[in-house]
């Protein structure tokens, strides 16, 4: 029964997630987190964060992950097969759609209205981590790891896993 419910949780953000991984993180947050219990929002966070500081897709790398610590290498090798294969699949068929219908005027109309949404989606995710930081590390910390993170990736454009890696040492030195 637990294989049935990794293959569901995360085939179902991959199927009606659009934009790649990024997009569906709040979608594998609600079933892993929300639906099934099987993390926190805190573990989720972390395992996210330590997830964008390797390299790869971050959904392989979150579905792989997830699917180990829930039930093992069988565990891992269902949620990266519901990540991947329907995935494949579904892209595949909708390219092949979408480059018939490359110049309708529907095909481009669809496409900018699925933007707005992914960046909303992406929005309350992030206001769910500021606010769970928040809670748990407190408004220095937050405010701290924020202005200097934002300066390292706008200012200094610094690769984004090195500010993930700074970000992690700096909590494991000065946040309990």
């Amino acid at each position: 029964m637990i294989y049935w419910e990794l293959f569901l949780a995360f085939l179902i953000p991959n199927i009606i997630g659009y934009g790649g991984g990024p997009a569906i993180i709040p979608l594998v947050e609600a079933e892993v987190v929300g639906r099934y219990g099987w993390m926190t929002s805190q573990e989720f966070a972390e395992t996210l964060a330590l997830g964008n500081a390797l390299p790869s897709p971050i959904a392989t790398k979150m579905a792989g992950y997830v699917g180990y610590d829930v039930a093992g290498i069988g565990g891992a090798f269902v949620a990266v097969s519901a990540t991947v294969v329907p995935s494949l699949l579904l892209m595949i068929g909708a390219l092949g759609l979408l480059y018939r219908h490359r110049n309708s005027p529907r095909v481009k109309r669809m496409s900018q209205w699925v933007r707005p949404v992914i960046a909303m989606m992406m929005a309350w995710l992030t206001l769910g981590f500021f606010i769970e930081s928040i809670n748990t590390s407190g408004m220095l910390h937050t405010f701290l790891l924020g202005v200097v993170a934002a300066l390292a990736l706008v200012r200094f454009n610094i690769h984004p896993a090195f500010v993930v890696i700074g970000a992690l040492i700096y909590g494991a030195l000065f946040i309990s």
